[in-house]
């Protein structure tokens, strides 16, 4: 079968998750990747492990050559170098794409610091509103933050060589994981109930949202919309719950949480998660069956879709996450053979060329963005900063429900729909129009901007642009090399290809809070919608893999990207040890299986630090801090059997002390340890404003505001620029209309005139009859 990225030769240096994770995407895609030897990378010996080394770092190097030599013997015959050493001196050749991985970028405070994936997780702001109300703010340990990391890399270097190579990239692990915390951030500043820690599997601004134990297994329940409270009652049994105007909105239901949840858990114990679920498909409730990690493999829905990549070690052979970018003609690798030893590198012929001429590595690329909420639109949003032209295309009658969902008259009148800073967060270098897709005329309209556009996202439920004539078959037409991605929750195919979804529903389905929270509480959501940012940077490198591919061959083809499937990276390391020891190991909660102590630590004004004792050295430091010299001689084992006492011991120390001031205490000794930062606070954080992270902007309705910035940028350079703010509904209507597809003024006119455009977003009441007799439902993948 051909692969996508063959014929790209790709060069590892240095170490850590992320680099590799980044190499995997390009190695299982059929890259030829080389990972130079380096004894001292820190997931070598990375739980799980097998006799012939880590399980996670076997799986992260499937399908790539581990060899001897260095930077400046191997470029010059690479295409693309992922570097994570500390910062080299090689003069590299011109044609080179060079991606640096670091923790915290190349400069700015924060860019020396001592990092473990949970300390960088800590500073970015994700793990503050997550946990009990009095805390320990609860922060699960693996690579979850690298993960992030490594596709903010790959999306780096694929996008620069789409651009014509030569360019030096850097990604940020911190800044890439601050999009987990963005929806916090952005709504902080005018809804200040959703930065605040409510409990385990509680959030605002919805209720219930969490996982609850049945008779058999866990079922985990969100719920939005009131119909959806509605139905979620009468699925109990509980009618006069539904009835009551108590509980109508989230606001009520949160308040009365302790109680309402007692009446769920009597009822959800009647039955298995199993059933609870297939009448959820039936009622198209976002509800899923929480998987622990052995149910998690024998899932027939995943099997079916080769979720699972077989990984051989030696003579040993286990399984861990496939690839989730399903892209249907160029699949990823399902099959990975990890290197054992080094060996010298292969010859290859030096490759020459220079620096691509292009401002920015996408400039020239248009994307026609379907795609409404938060993953679609972080996919087409991370397009556009790295110089696409995005498209974004709403309706007047059915806007990006992101502007707000209201159906009073003030919200239409007031426009309060241009004014919700969540839609400026996420729709930043985009144009907008507005078509209704529901009537042959603006399907048509549609079409014809298909033939001008390298690649279509969408992220409607899957039955609706088939419905409209507008799905992949149909769209090809207009363009034969066409890329289109669509994000359906479980895929396209399958049982539950028409599941409801919202992010924490694919948080649920994929198992990681069944690995996540103390070992005697119920399983851990650890975030309001993990999902959705996740997924919108796996769709973001899907859609580069499939244009590179393109690149090369001419073809364009369909994506078929799970959403589910993006979060199972995230689960990896206890997937991997299920399937490779038999066990997944015990919760945790913030412990840690290869470092200790390790966990949240108070501090004064009810503040908090994270802490990770990474070896004996850094222990040997921290006994020093803590003026316990008798302690320093405790090894990894010792210091396990006396966690208690030692996390005591710290917590005393932190408890009096502000938050950063122990963090740079820390620092200065080696010691890797973050301040648990709120959302609100990154926007005064003192590394991301030395590094120009938080960008001004200007928009009708909406003023002055900041937006956060892209995790990648020029090696050594600003921030990339964010050079228009999210468009208003139908901005630029007249501009794509007549620019693209040559409509005169007077036919932009009639449009308008007729409804298939506008500016004005319409009430429900004012929405005249379609003529299509399957009108479009807008119900769409979160």
């Amino acid at each position: 079968m051909a692969e996508a990225l063959a014929g790209i030769r790709v060069l590892e240096a240095g170490g850590g998750a992320a680099l590799a994770y980044a190499g995997k995407l390009f190695a299982d895609f059929g890259a030829e990747v080389l990972k130079i030897a380096d004894h001292h990378d820190p997931i070598a010996t990375a739980w799980p492990r097998l006799g012939e080394g880590s399980a996670l770092q076997a799986w992260l190097n499937t399908n790539k050559r581990l060899v001897e030599g260095s930077v400046s013997q191997l470029a010059p015959s690479c295409h693309v170098l992922l570097d994570a050493r500390p910062r080299g001196r090689e003069s590299l050749p011109r044609h080179l794409v060079t991606t640096r991985i670091s923790w915290f970028g190349e400069q700015g405070p924060y860019a020396h610091f001592a990092a473990t994936d949970v300390t960088c997780r800590a500073l970015a702001g994700v793990f503050a509103c997550i946990g009990p109300k009095e805390g320990p703010p609860s922060m699960l340990g693996g690579m979850a933050g690298e993960a992030m990391g490594g596709i903010a890399a790959f999306i780096a270097s694929a996008a620069a060589l789409w651009g014509g190579g030569g360019r030096r990239m850097e990604a940020s692990i911190h800044e890439a994981n601050i999009a987990i915390a963005e929806y916090q951030a952005a709504q902080a500043v005018t809804n200040p109930e959703v930065e605040q820690r409510r409990g385990v599997n509680r959030f605002a601004p919805t209720s219930p949202l969490g996982v609850y134990r049945c008779r058999e297994g866990w079922l985990g329940v969100t719920i939005v919309t009131p119909a959806q409270w509605r139905a979620f009652c009468e699925m109990l049994g509980l009618d006069d719950l539904a009835r009551d105007p108590a509980f109508a909105v989230w606001p009520g239901r949160l308040a009365q949480a302790e109680r309402l949840e007692t009446l769920f858990a009597e009822r959800l114990a009647a039955r298995t998660a199993e059933d609870w679920f297939a009448e959820a498909l039936a009622r198209r409730l976002p509800f899923a069956v929480v998987p622990e990690m052995t149910t998690l493999l024998a899932t027939p829905t995943h099997r079916a879709r080769d979720a699972f990549q077989r990984v051989k070690l030696g003579a040993t052979e286990f399984e861990g996450p496939t690839l989730p970018q399903r892209l249907t003609r160029t699949p990823p690798r399902r099959y990975g053979i990890a290197p054992l030893g080094p060996e010298p590198a292969p010859p290859a012929p030096l490759l020459t060329g220079g620096p691509s001429e292009k401002l920015l590595p996408l400039q020239g690329l248009r994307v026609l963005d379907l795609s409404m909420g938060w993953a679609g639109p972080v996919c087409t949003r991370t397009l556009g900063d790295l110089g696409a032209e995005i498209i974004k295309v709403e309706a007047i009658q059915y806007p990006d429900w992101w502007r707000g969902v209201d159906p009073r008259p003030a919200f239409f009148e007031q426009k309060l729909y241009e004014r919700d800073v969540r839609f400026a967060f996420q729709n930043r270098n985009k144009r907008g129009i507005t078509l209704d897709l529901s009537r042959p005329e603006g399907a048509a309209l549609l079409q014809r901007l298909v033939a001008h556009c390298d690649a279509v996202i969408e992220n409607y439920a899957r039955e609706v642009l088939p419905k409209l004539g507008l799905d992949y078959p149909v769209l090809k037409r207009s363009r034969p090399d066409l890329v289109m991605l669509s994000m359906p929750a479980f895929g396209g195919q399958g049982p539950w290809r028409d599941a409801r979804a919202y992010g924490s529903t694919l948080e649920h389905a994929s198992g990681l809070p069944t690995v996540s929270g103390a070992a005697d509480g119920p399983p851990l959501t650890n975030q309001l919608a993990y999902g959705d940012p996740v997924g919108g940077m796996n769709a973001a490198a899907a859609v580069l893999t499939a244009l590179l591919h393109r690149k090369s061959t001419g073809e364009g083809q369909h994506i078929d990207l799970a959403q589910v499937e993006c979060m199972f990276p995230l689960v990896a390391p206890w997937m991997i040890a299920q399937s490779a020891l038999g066990d997944s190991g015990p919760r945790l909660g913030n412990r840690h299986p290869d470092q200790a102590p390790h966990g949240a630590f108070p501090c004064a004004a009810e503040g908090w630090v994270a802490i990770a004792v990474t070896d004996d050295g850094a222990w040997t430091r921290l006994c020093a801090v803590l003026e316990r010299a008798d302690l320093a001689g405790l090894d990894l084992e010792a210091r396990r059997a006396r966690e208690d006492e030692l996390e005591a011991l710290i917590a005393a120390w932190t408890g009096p002390r502000d938050a950063d001031a122990v963090m740079g205490v820390l620092q200065a000794n080696g010691i890797a340890a973050g301040a648990v930062r709120w959302p609100s606070e990154l926007r005064r954080d003192a590394h991301l404003h030395a590094r120009g992270f938080w960008q001004e902007a200007d928009r009708p309705f909406l003023g002055p505001h900041t937006l956060p910035s892209a995790p990648i940028r020029m090696a050594g350079g600003p921030p990339l620029k964010i050079v228009r703010p999210a468009p208003t509904l139908g901005q630029d209507n007249t501009e794509v209309l007549s620019e693209l597809l040559g409509l005169s003024s007077q036919e932009i006119a009639a449009l308008e005139a007729d409804g298939i455009i506008g500016t004005e977003a319409i009430p429900v009441s004012a929405r005249r009859p379609r003529s299509d007799p399957q009108a479009l439902a807008r119900t769409v993948n979160a």
